[in-house]
């Protein structure tokens, strides 16, 4: 089954990713196998996962969540739905750019 996954690096920033062997995936990430985001930040750990029917849901999944804010990435992690559309972003405050972890 294809999964969207949120690793923990070293630094405290996130991750984002999609996969179809989640287990392998995080063992790549922390031995060199992952992209140069986590190479340089390992080790990193599993903080969140979707399980999904298709691969390119998983992958939407992903580019979605790759765009929020840290805080909403948090609230996700931490399982707090009902915060998440607090957490959206207003285009107009700068502080709430997108993060590029």
């Amino acid at each position: 089954m294809p999964y969207m996954y949120i690793v923990e690096c070293s630094d405290g920033s996130f991750y984002v990713g999609s996969t179809w062997v989640l287990e392998r995936r995080v063992w790549e990430h922390n031995n060199g196998g992952g992209v140069e985001y986590t190479r340089r930040r390992r080790p990193v750990r599993l903080v969140y996962h979707e399980k999904y029917e298709r691969i390119s849901e998983a992958y939407g999944r992903e580019k979605q969540v790759q765009n929020w804010s840290r805080a909403k990435r948090q609230a996700l992690i931490d399982g707090r739905p009902q915060d998440l559309p607090m957490l959206s972003r207003w285009p107009s405050d700068p502080e709430d750019e997108p993060s590029v972890e």
